[in-house]
């Protein structure tokens, strides 16, 4: 019988629990959540949860309440669903027990300080200690290598998105403002079949392009000025994310200069990255390219990240925090 991928990587974790290696883990972040188990319900707040996920060598929880129950049963597959009649702390001991769980690991990088102080309150008095580790964003590494799946999800949305881009640029007209263009893109999106957007849309045009996370403005576009439009939607919860610059018009010398010199340095970075470099490389490739022009100074920010369940994921090319660059196909078996 085929297994699914959500399977796959379970099993893969499942596996890996062993040695130094936390006996149990518990998952609470969405896009970990779903990247293992294919539960889809969001959570609206970093406090408010839809689920998480209890896992050993040997079985794997989905912890819910009941309002999410039947979604649950029908999307996690290779899980048992655990409908909660209280608060997560109060029966996560008695679960911890039934795991026979000696070491609990935990997404640092997710859990808070408040729920942090509950979970060691909660597992003080236990007759059997339980010791907390970090995971040291140990499913986060193995999203970054995607598997077939995923990729379709992500060139689906990638394409989506493109097209939808080339209708909304075509009817630009001086005059339309930054929210109408941006309503104009979440509509078009959706009417696509987007999932959801990845992202509030950015449009940014004039002086509020230099603003890279700008939020659209009645401020209306006019010709000869950037417009930059930043976007990405959702398809089966893999996003895209893209940035476009037109004009109106012909752009004066300065804008032309600009645009020529980032689209160089982004196609020399893209020529040069290949498996087993530095992910500082590429970015040293680009920022190479904008210095020598000019701008090195307007360089603040990082050449570029990955995409997948989340719009900013790793690997990150920029000149701090060097990681080697993996190849997908050599990866496989790991996913």
């Amino acid at each position: 019988m085929k297994i699914s991928p959500f399977q796959k990587r379970l099993i893969a974790l499942q596996e890996s629990l062993t040695g130094k290696f936390p006996d149990t883990v518990w998952i609470i972040q969405p896009e970990n959540r779903r990247y293992l188990s294919g539960f889809r319900a969001a959570d609206t707040q970093i406090n408010e949860s839809s689920g998480s996920l209890l896992m050993n060598r040997k079985k794997a929880l989905l912890i819910t309440d009941s309002r999410y129950t039947t979604e649950a049963c029908q999307e996690a597959k290779a899980f048992d669903v655990i409908t909660l009649k209280r608060d997560i702390l109060e029966e996560l001991p008695r679960l911890l027990a039934r795991l026979k769980t000696k070491t609990l690991g935990f997404e640092e990088d997710y859990l808070t300080c408040g729920l942090h102080k509950r979970l060691l309150k909660a597992l003080k008095g236990l007759s059997r200690p339980i010791r907390l580790a970090p995971l040291h964003k140990v499913i986060e590494n193995r999203r970054e290598i995607k598997d077939p799946s995923e990729i379709r999800s992500m060139e689906t949305s990638a394409k989506k998105m493109s097209g939808v881009l080339s209708g909304v640029i075509a009817g630009l007209r001086p005059g339309l403002t930054e929210m109408e263009i941006a309503r104009h893109i979440e509509q078009s999106a959706y009417e696509a079949g987007a999932e959801d957007m990845a992202f509030p849309p950015i449009v940014a045009s004039g002086p509020n392009g230099a603003l890279p996370h700008a939020v659209p403005t009645n401020r209306k576009i006019r010709p000869k000025e950037p417009i930059i439009l930043d976007v990405g939607l959702k398809v089966d919860g893999y996003c895209c994310d893209m940035t476009r610059t037109v004009f109106l018009d012909t752009p004066g010398p300065k804008f032309r200069k600009i645009y020529r010199t980032v689209r160089t340095a982004q196609l020399s970075a893209l020529a040069n990255i290949k498996p087993g470099m530095m992910s500082t490389e590429p970015d040293s490739v680009a920022r190479g390219i904008i210095k020598e022009a000019g701008f090195g100074d307007y360089f603040g920010h990082s050449l570029g990240h990955g995409v997948g369940l989340a719009t900013h994921e790793g690997p990150r090319l920029g000149p701090r925090k060097p990681a080697r660059l993996r190849d997908f196909r050599s990866c496989s078996a790991d996913v």
